[in-house]
C-alpha cells in the first residue's frame, strides 16, 4: 500500500491559472443567439490560483486559499466541468484523479479566474491521463466550459475576436509591471453586457510591433474597455478603484474585463511594489498584488 501511494504522489501535476486581463475590450456587436463580439487585447499576469491533479482511487475535490470558501465545491464549479467534459471526450484514459484548487484570484472579478482554472484543469489532466489531443480540440473542448476558456489555454499575449474563440497569439509583447486590486465588488457579467448602451463599436485599431511599456501605453490610449460605463453604472464603487490606483502614479489604468479588478501599468516592476504596498496600507482589506504580465506561454 505504502508503494502504491508513493507511486501516486510521484503522479501530481500543478500548474499556475493565472489571472487573464482585458487590456482593452470593444464589443463590437452582437450574435442572434445572444452573444456578444468582442475585440480584445489580452495578456496573463505572472500570478494566479494553483490547480493540483494526481491519481487517487476515486475522484475528489479540495478548494483552499484566501477565496476557495466562496465557490461552490459541486458539479457547478468550473474544475469539475472541466474535468467531466475531458472525460467524456477520453473516457478509456480518464481515471479517478484528485484535485486541489488553492484559489488566490477574487471570484467573479473580470480577471477569467474561473475560465483559467478550467483550463489549467483541462491541460494539467491531458498531461495526467496521456491523453494526446490536438490544441483545436482541447479549444473545443474549452469553448463548451466558456468563451474565454480557449484563450486561457493559450496563457500568453493574444486578440481574442468573436466571441473569444477566434484568438491571434501574439509572437512578442513586452514585460508589463502591474498592480491589479479589487475592492471587494460583486459584479454579474451579464447584467453588466445588457446595461450596455452601445453594442456596434469600431474594433481595436491596427496594432503596430509594441517593444516596451511606453510603446502598448501609447497604443491602448487609442483603446477603450467598453464595458467599463456599464459597470460604473451598475457599481459606481469601481470608481474608487480606479481613483486608488490613478494616485499611485501610473502609466495606465483601466478595468479588466467586467470588474470589479482594475489594473494600472508602471514602468517597472520596483514601482509596482511600491505602488502595491502603499495600496495594501491605505486599503487593508482590498485584494491589491503586484505582478508583471506573463510575455511566452505558460
Amino acid at each position: 500500500m505504502t508503494a502504491m501511494l508513493d507511486s501516486l504522489e510521484r503522479n501530481t501535476f500543478s500548474l499556475i491559472a493565472p489571472a487573464k486581463i482585458n487590456l482593452a475590450l470593444h464589443v463590437t456587436g452582437r450574435r442572434s443567439d445572444g452573444y456578444h463580439l468582442l475585440d480584445s487585447l489580452v495578456v496573463f499576469a505572472h500570478f494566479g490560483d494553483k490547480l493540483s491533479v494526481k491519481r487517487a482511487s476515486a475522484d475528489s475535490f479540495e478548494m483552499s486559499g484566501p477565496f476557495g470558501r466562496h465557490l461552490p465545491d459541486d458539479g457547478s464549479n468550473l474544475v469539475l466541468k472541466a474535468r467531466d467534459a475531458l472525460r467524456q471526450y477520453f473516457p478509456e484514459q480518464a481515471t479517478p484523479v484528485a484535485i486541489h484548487l488553492e484559489k488566490y484570484l477574487p471570484i467573479a472579478s473580470g480577471i477569467g479566474g474561473g475560465s483559467s482554472d478550467a483550463a489549467a484543469t483541462l491541460r494539467a489532466l491531458t498531461a495526467l491521463w496521456g491523453i494526446e489531443a490536438e490544441p483545436a480540440q482541447l479549444a473545443e473542448i474549452g469553448l463548451l466550459l466558456g468563451a474565454d476558456v480557449p484563450m486561457c489555454l493559450h496563457g500568453q499575449p493574444l486578440v481574442a475576436r468573436g466571441i473569444g474563440e477566434d484568438i491571434e497569439r501574439l509572437g512578442s509583447f513586452p514585460h508589463l509591471p502591474m498592480v491589479l486590486a479589487n475592492n471587494g465588488v460583486s459584479i454579474s457579467t451579464p447584467q453588466v453586457f445588457a446595461a450596455l448602451e452601445r453594442r456596434d463599436n469600431p474594433p481595436l485599431p491596427a496594432m503596430p510591433a509594441l517593444s516596451s511599456v511606453d510603446d502598448v501605453c501609447v497604443y491602448l490610449a487609442e483603446t477603450d474597455n467598453h464595458l467599463f460605463s456599464a459597470t460604473e453604472k451598475l457599481t459606481p464603487a469601481i470608481g474608487d478603484t480606479m481613483k486608488a490606483l490613478q494616485n499611485t502614479a501610473p502609466r495606465l489604468v483601466r478595468m479588466s474585463g467586467s470588474g470589479g479588478t482594475c489594473f494600472a501599468i508602471y514602468d517597472s516592476d520596483s514601482e509596482a511594489e511600491t505602488a502595491a504596498a502603499t495600496l495594501k496600507q491605505s486599503k487593508p482589506d482590498w485584494f491589491v498584488v503586484a505582478t508583471h504580465s506573463i510575455t511566452e506561454g505558460n
